[in-house]
């Protein structure tokens, strides 16, 4: 309950100083960080199902048996979903966090020496001080766990992300990301023009990606904001390289998905 504490008061701190970063006013709730945290206790046989499904999956030499697994969380913040991620670990599996902000990575260096659950694991664990952009690609990793407030960067800013993700994702393996339900509708009714386009903009990146590539989608109503974690797996590339960000006066597609269909 102490170690909640402390996050909860320096994920506050963070949110008031960099809200456009940060995204949330507290860490994400154990539902959320467990919905998010799927793939790393079910494992890979799930890719294995889709891809005899899918003619087109790439799967990697790495999955569907391999006994280590690269898992990378991008955005841990105070690590309330790192903390799920360790917890369905493999014994010889290896995580990687990157995060940005400087007051993120202290917290989650003292828990690392101090939380139980994080000593457990330090020496398979590398806290990344970066951006995802700037990581190296010559590795890639079988799971990625994305925190970040997506619906708060510019339409280039998501493009970007989503094909750098891509790019870090071994063939075969699972992207999972979430996103709060209805926050870009919400956001657009007391929104000025400028800002409703940028969320039509970055929704119409959403619904392509989704579209594609989704393999699951968990509804999360136990959470302070109740959200929707999506679960991609990437096809085999033909023409296709990363997500374009959409023309501004295009008209929006179709929805990508009927809700009522996902478990």
């Amino acid at each position: 309950m102490r170690q909640r504490w402390a996050d909860y008061r320096v994920f506050w701190r963070e949110f008031r100083q960099q809200y456009h970063t940060t995204g949330a006013l507290l860490p994400s709730g154990r539902a959320l960080a467990f919905a998010l945290a799927r793939f790393v206790r079910d494992g890979a046989p799930h890719v294995a199902e889709s891809a005899a499904a899918d003619s087109e999956m790439a799967v990697s030499p790495r999955l569907p048996h391999a006994s280590s697994r690269r898992i990378l969380e991008v955005g841990p913040g105070t690590g309330a979903v790192t903390g799920q991620i360790i917890r369905a670990m493999r014994p010889s599996d290896r995580l990687f966090l990157v995060e940005r902000n400087e007051q993120f990575v202290a917290q989650l260096r003292a828990r690392l020496a101090n939380d139980p659950t994080f000593a457990s694991v330090t020496e398979r664990i590398e806290i990344l001080h970066a951006s995802v952009e700037d990581l190296p690609e010559n590795e890639p990793y079988d799971l990625i766990i994305s925190g970040l407030p997506l619906n708060n960067f510019s339409v280039d800013s998501v493009a970007r992300i989503f094909a750098k993700l891509r790019r870090l994702l071994a063939p075969g393996g699972t992207l999972s990301f979430f996103e709060y339900v209805a926050v870009r509708k919400a956001k657009s009714l007391v929104s000025r023009r400028g800002e409703r386009e940028r969320l039509r903009r970055v929704g119409r990146l959403f619904d392509d990606l989704l579209a594609k590539h989704e393999a699951r989608r968990d509804l999360v109503l136990a959470n302070v904001t109740p959200a929707w974690v999506h679960h991609v797996r990437f096809r085999a590339r033909s023409t296709e390289q990363g997500v374009r960000p959409p023309a501004p006066r295009a008209p929006p597609p179709a929805p990508c998905h009927d809700e009522s269909s996902y478990d």
